[in-house]
């Protein structure tokens, strides 16, 4: 369980940590050390972390992320660097207004009044971020410009609309994009989604799918390994062909997509999804009323259900019949449930030789089974999709000869593909996995989409001098979810002269999905109160890409994805001269409680609120950062705030112990001391920069303890030496606890504020080690401990420890069979 204590019980009287907090507050907001300055000559970096929504005020997860965040920001300040730290609200969407409609107030309302907590929140917190450019992104000024960019998405074809099968959650009653699906289940609310066809706005992001996937390559060296794994999966990147498979009755063929086109010869039959408008379109009369009515029951089952794979195969032939490209042979059409609308043409052929869905259906419909790759020996199961030679390719094709038996699958795939092209019959493709991005929702509060729909011009965008198309109050109205949104009955608002021929138009009624406004943010802050464009282009290439984008793994696909695609966007229409948003990105574990996620079902919640007042913000910063590397989990019952807080004070303390003055030459101090001082400054820089922030934290309790240890050993308070590392101390520490940092700063004799003080400077001759203790072993017992030089060799090691008397003692005559040397650090003798 957590540990419970007071300040009270845990610090001196005399170091009160809430009126310390009390005290520095107030320097900072007019002393405000990091406000950015775009045109400072210092080199610029951009440290930016992932905003958060405002659905109440900040918890655990809030507190670890700009911990870890703010060690590299300020880190960075210390180093000489001119930082742009920003902070805003991503506070339109889901988040936002469920919390608001599960508290029964206006969204607007709500979530306005948490912001105003979570920045409160956040200042105590003492993260230092520059607050001159916060941001809103449910703000007119802001989401003006957020319409602006879907409007040049739309005039470079980026953004269209569309009627297909989409996801819908049916709690949240709106479409999700496929991102936003997990498992089947929407990654908000965890309901089961279902589909359904609706005429909705999307952004085609396929149009960058290569070079999203190519992009990866350069970011792998500093991106987290798996965020680069998810979005490679995602993207989904295959090479196969289109193939065309004329259709009995029907004009136009209709293309089917494979990764193995060398199976061709083993389709016996296809299939269709029996919920597209292919199936519909295909069935022949005689089979419409067994087609309808399976189609019927198919439609109230879940994607999650329809996909399970032991689930019995089931279908309903069209009465149609396909003709195979390469055999020529007559093959029949089928409806089922086991592919999805959705999926390409929403037409596979079926081949159950080559994969185990298409085994069952065959075997289940009695329809006939060919291999066309040969299986090993040793192969046990149905359908085989592995590595082997062909077979069962027939020696001649439609019109041409072609044989493939014998080849590997590299080989025969290519051999079909040009027997494909050559006859006009398919091309050899690459398909991708990720589908274009569904924008629209059917909830309120959300940027409105700028267009106009009108009877007479379709669809017109709102002009830009018309920009922000703001959205409305509608206050006193019923705002929760009913599968359209309320926009669609504020009649004064969505009744509008058509901006094109001036006639009766409607609004489009829906909004934007949040992912949109939170895409493009990082651009917002570098000009937040620029009204005049969407941002600066100069401030952009100067501050951009960010440096260090620190925040949680479940983004991996998500907003990671779309903050990509928009930036390829954008530097497309020349507004910026670099491609990747982020150049490095860090994400953070999950704090937890008790050995199980925090909920109030489990009583296991940890309030942030509680901590902090119990223990102080420097405290819980410093177990949060202190608790394991920053991708790990944090057990709130394993660590030990109280522990920090101790911690804490010792390190308050030296700084009161030093009584030499400021200035005084350190060169003139304890050179054991001063070694290691420099050896922690060195050692934490290269930690910070590794993002090893809590090997940093044991280096300072390390030399708290050495500085400590040597005060009492003699070298005195007023040595110089004590106080250059009482300084480092501090300085080391305002990474982690910035009160107490600043507070110990204040106490060595120097005004605010620490961080902007450089980083300390390192004597490298302070580094090199005059000796290392070497352990020496006999019979697996320590029997002598002797001062060698660092560089010592194995042979002049092995001399030593033979020659020590310590060592012949505890050999008494015995005759030694082997050494082992590990310098300089080990002798181990066996006997």
């Amino acid at each position: 369980m957590t540990e419970q204590a007071t300040p009270a019980t845990e610090a001196a009287a005399s170091y009160d940590v809430h009126a310390v907090e009390a005290k520095w507050q107030p320097v900072w907001d007019e002393l405000q050390p990091f406000r950015a300055d775009d045109d400072s000559p210092r080199e610029k970096r951009y440290a930016l972390t992932m905003f958060p929504y405002p659905s109440g005020d900040l918890h655990m997860g809030h507190a670890e992320v700009t911990a870890l965040h703010d060690v590299i920001a300020r880190y960075w300040w210390h180093r000489g660097f001119e930082v742009l730290n920003p902070m805003g609200w991503d506070s339109f969407g889901l988040p936002a207004e469920n919390a608001a409609i599960r508290n029964d107030e206006h969204p607007a309302t709500y979530t306005y009044a948490n912001i105003e907590t979570q920045y409160e929140s956040f200042k105590k917190y003492a993260v230092s971020f520059d607050w001159s450019r916060r941001l809103h992104t449910s703000d007119p000024e802001y989401y003006r410009w957020t319409q602006w960019l879907f409007l040049k998405f739309r005039e470079r074809g980026l953004a269209y609309r569309k009627n297909s099968p989409v996801n819908w959650c049916p709690v949240d009653q709106t479409v999700l994009a496929n991102e936003q699906v997990v498992d089947g289940h929407c990654e908000r609310c965890g309901a089961e989604v279902t589909k359904r066809e609706l005429t909705q706005w999307y952004f085609r992001i396929t149009e960058y799918a290569q070079e999203l996937l190519d992009g990866l390559d350069e970011l792998a060296p500093t991106w987290p390994d798996r965020v680069i794994t998810a979005q490679r999966n995602w993207i989904g990147r295959s090479e196969g062909a289109h193939v065309r498979f004329e259709i009995e009755g029907r004009e136009e063929p209709i293309t089917v997509y494979t990764t193995r086109p060398d199976t061709i010869f083993g389709t016996t039959f296809m299939v269709v999804a029996v919920d597209s408008a292919l199936a519909a379109e295909l069935v022949t009369d005689e089979q419409r009323p067994a087609f309808e009515a399976y189609r019927d029951e198919i439609r109230k089952e879940t994607e999650i259900e329809r996909l399970a794979s032991d689930r019995p195969k089931t279908g309903v032939d069209l009465g149609v019949q396909a003709t195979n490209p390469v055999t020529g042979e007559r093959i029949p059409v089928w409806a089922t449930d086991y592919v999805l609308a959705d999926y390409g043409t929403g037409a596979v052929m079926g081949v159950p030789g080559g994969d185990q869905r298409d085994w069952e259906f065959a075997t289940a419909m009695g329809l006939p089974i060919v291999r066309t790759t040969e299986p090993p020996a040793d192969f046990d199961g149905d359908a085989y999709a592995g590595e082997g030679p062909a077979i069962n390719s027939p020696a001649a094709g439609i019109d041409a000869p072609l044989d493939i038996n014998g080849l590997g699958v590299d080989e025969a795939k290519r051999a079909t593909i040009e027997f494909l092209e050559s006859a006009d019959r398919g091309t050899g493709a690459v398909n991708f996995r990720l589908r274009d991005w569904l924008l629209s929702r059917q909830r309120y509060w959300g940027v409105p989409i700028p267009v106009v729909h009108c009877p007479t011009c379709g669809e017109v965008p709102v002009p830009e001098d018309q920009l922000p198309v703001e959205l409305p109050a509608l206050r006193g109205a019923d705002l929760k979810p009913k599968g359209v949104s309320p926009l669609a009955a504020a009649e004064e608002w969505v009744n509008v002269d058509c901006p094109q021929c001036g006639g009766p138009a409607k609004r489009d009624s829906d909004t934007m999905d949040t992912f949109v406004d939170s895409s493009w943010y990082m651009f917002r802050f570098v000009s937040p109160n620029d009204n005049t464009q969407a941002f600066d282009p100069a401030k952009a290439n100067a501050w951009m890409p960010c440096d260090i984008y620190v925040g949680g793994v479940e983004h991996a696909v998500l907003h990671l994805l779309y903050g990509r695609f928009f930036t390829k966007v954008l530097a497309d229409m020349g507004l910026v001269d670099f491609r990747e948003p982020w150049s490095a990105q860090l994400n953070q574990g999950v704090v937890i409680n008790e050995g199980a996620k925090m909920s109030k079902s489990k009583g296991n919640g940890v309030s942030l609120g509680e901590q902090l007042a119990t223990y102080g913000v420097d405290a819980v910063r410093l177990t949060l950062v202190f608790a394991g590397p920053p991708e790990d989990d944090i057990d709130w019952a394993d660590v030990s705030p109280s522990g920090s807080l101790r911690f804490l004070q010792r390190a308050w303390r030296l700084s009161g112990d030093v009584t030499s003055e400021p200035g005084a030459d350190p060169a003139e101090g304890d050179v054991e001391l001063r070694r290691v001082t420099h050896r922690t400054v060195a050692d934490a820089a290269t930690l910070v920069e590794s993002y090893r922030f809590n090997v940093m934290v044991a280096r300072v309790m390390e030399l708290v303890n050495a500085t400590r240890k040597a005060i009492d050993s003699g070298v005195g308070p007023a040595d110089p030496a004590v106080r250059e590392a009482a300084e480092a101390v501090a300085i080391l520490l305002s990474l982690v606890a910035p009160y107490t940092a600043e507070e110990m700063w204040e106490r060595l004799g120097h005004e605010p504020t620490i961080a902007r003080t450089g980083w300390p400077e390192v004597d490298e001759s302070l580094l090199v080690q005059e000796s290392v203790t070497c352990v020496v072993q006999v019979r697996g017992k320590v029997r002598a401990r002797l001062e060698v030089a660092p560089d010592i060799s194995e042979a002049e090691l092995e001399a030593a420890a033979l020659a020590s008397p310590d060592v012949q003692r505890a050999l008494d005559g015995a005759e030694v069979r082997k050494v082992i040397v590990r310098a300089p650090k080990l002798v181990n003798l066996v006997v």
